[in-house]
């Protein structure tokens, strides 16, 4: 009998070893099944908070896109407001300074005209005045013409006269005395 119990023994403990096992599996597989249906919650409360915080972080990412380009359309539109304000005072100032450049032009070709009619009428002048100046200097000139043939001729008169023996007077004999 003692084989027997070299057989039975461990029989008897695998037996035991069967019955807590098989208890403990089920116990293990009603911990298990709880544990994932606590799993299964947890995830599906953190999914379900992870889809609300991603559908918040959605809305907040359009606002903000929105926002961003309602400003970005506001700088845009702000910048082409402002160009052509500077383009509008450019091109103003453009228009004034060609006016203000026509007039100029107009002044300058009437000045022109001007003074190229004053130069004229001083060239005019000048040769009126020119042809003055050489009438008298001409005038001179015969005065002096004429006043040297006068006093010339009158030395002439005069030597002739001079030598002339009318012009002489008759010497006298003086008395004796």
């Amino acid at each position: 009998m003692k084989k027997w119990l070299y057989f039975i023994f461990p029989l008897i403990l695998t037996l035991i070893f069967v019955f807590f096992y098989l208890t403990h599996i089920k116990e293990a597989e009603e911990k298990d099944r709880i544990r994932k249906a606590e799993v299964a919650r947890i995830q599906k409360e953190e999914a379900d908070r992870k889809a609300e915080i991603e559908e918040k972080a959605r809305q907040d990412a359009s606002r903000r896109a929105a926002e961003r380009a309602a400003l970005e359309a506001k700088k845009e539109a702000d910048r082409i407001a402002a160009w052509e304000a500077v383009g509008k005072e450019i091109q103003d100032a453009t228009d004034k300074n060609n006016a203000e450049a026509d007039a100029f032009a107009r002044q300058v070709a009437n000045l022109e005209i001007e003074l190229d009619t004053l130069r004229k009428s001083k060239e005019k002048l000048n040769a009126e005045v020119l042809a003055q100046a050489k009438a008298v200097e001409r005038a001179l000139v015969d005065k002096r013409t004429a006043e040297i043939e006068v006093q010339r001729r009158t030395e002439m008169i005069r030597q002739r006269v001079a030598s002339s023996s009318m012009t002489k007077m008759p010497v006298i004999a003086a008395p004796a005395r």
